[in-house]
């Protein structure tokens, strides 16, 4: 089976309702016949999506980088998988609250350049979903690189995958986010109102203590105005919105599962990123970043992070999640209920996952995501 076979149909969505179960052989399996071969699929990793996967010869994650913006905003060549990832807690005239997600993948089915045509060594997948009041509605991609369907520049930056966008017009100061799915649109201004973020050190985010890490920096103080549409019905929103950019070759360690990360504006105007990384065995891997009013960032390790799940929720699939959370961050003086707004936003794309808004409570009030993966 050959890559012409594929040429008269270069649209490959999977759309909700299709309930679409793959594992990551099967993406794998994917990525081979889109490049033309016939190949088996890798056997089935153990990490969440493959990321634990030795990284061979795409590019390493070493300590000490030196990100140049706007270079960074766009694609790194050589390394296996990256994404552009934007959140946004949303509220309209009635005091509902609404979240809006717009993602991006590159994935890299073998190290170079990007290449013209089929020959092109990038897949891309797009992800896109709208909760609001009782519903939570999802639409995936998936595109081939070198022939125009999707990729990224950095400037003027550009972010694409069919009709989906996150066109900047001052770098990634300002964008406009659309994307659509079944029952569902949404089209948002997002405009910045402090300095980037850079996690871990100097952009080195460590996940697993053990080499494992990625390249990661955050937009977290957009302002976001706009309309959303679900079922036809128009609503005007406001809100904020945080962007999230992460490259790496082998970010997981082969006996970890997955992660819950954490994205959250508090009313103080501080912010909050932090995740686990869970291991199969032993502890799970902690580290976070506090960022003041101001946009100064704080790196948080394992040891002064608190997180315990409270209570669990039934997703349609079977699986019991843990969707109302305690974080406690002593030296921050913090102590915070996070529980999440609809509790079955879980997503039913190539490879499931959970995401949706969340509300904090407690010591201080405010809004955010959480991400939860590998369940």
């Amino acid at each position: 089976m050959k890559a012409r076979t594929w040429t008269r149909s270069r649209r490959l969505a999977i759309r909700q309702g299709e309930n679409s179960r793959a594992s990551a052989g099967a993406w794998l399996l994917l990525g081979s016949l889109l490049l033309g071969g016939c190949e088996p699929p890798a056997p089935e990793p153990k990490s969440f999506a493959g990321l634990g996967q030795q990284a061979g010869a795409y590019r390493p994650v070493t300590p000490n980088p030196e990100l140049v913006f706007p270079r960074d905003h766009g694609a790194h060549d050589g390394f296996r998988i990256e994404w552009w990832y934007i959140t946004a807690n949303l509220q309209d005239a009635q005091g509902r609250d609404w979240g809006a997600q717009w993602t991006l993948f590159r994935s890299a089915l073998r190290p170079g350049p990007e290449t013209a045509n089929w020959v092109s060594p990038n897949l891309w997948m797009g992800h896109a979903a709208l909760t609001g009041p009782g519903s939570h509605k999802v639409s995936e991609t998936l595109a081939r690189g070198g022939v125009g369907q999707a990729g990224v520049q950095a400037q003027p930056f550009r972010a694409w995958i069919d009709d989906w966008s996150l066109q900047g017009t001052d770098g990634i100061g300002q964008l406009d986010m659309r994307a659509s799915g079944k029952g569902f649109r949404y089209q948002l201004k997002l405009v910045s109102g402090g300095p980037l973020v850079l996690h871990g050190v100097k952009g080195y985010s460590e996940k697993s203590g053990k080499g494992q890490a990625s390249y990661y920096y955050s937009q977290p103080f957009y302002r976001v105005s706009g309309e959303v549409e679900r079922e036809g019905q128009r609503v005007v929103v406001t809100g904020q919105a945080w962007l999230d950019r992460e490259w790496s070759s082998q970010p997981l360690a082969p006996g970890q599962s997955g992660w819950d990360w954490f994205s959250l504006h508090l009313a103080s105007g501080a912010k909050l990123m932090l995740f686990q990384v869970r291991e199969a065995q032993g502890q799970p891997y902690r580290a976070g970043t506090w960022i003041s009013a101001q946009g100064e960032a704080q790196p948080l390790l394992g040891e002064q992070i608190e997180l315990q799940p409270l209570a669990f929720t039934l997703q349609d699939n079977g699986k019991r999640l843990p969707t109302r959370w305690r974080i406690r961050l002593p030296a921050q003086g913090l102590d915070v209920q996070v529980e999440a707004l609809h509790s079955k936003a879980w997503m039913t794309t190539r490879f499931p996952y959970w995401e949706g808004p969340v509300r904090v409570s407690g010591g201080v009030q405010g809004k955010g995501y959480l991400e939860m993966t590998g369940y």
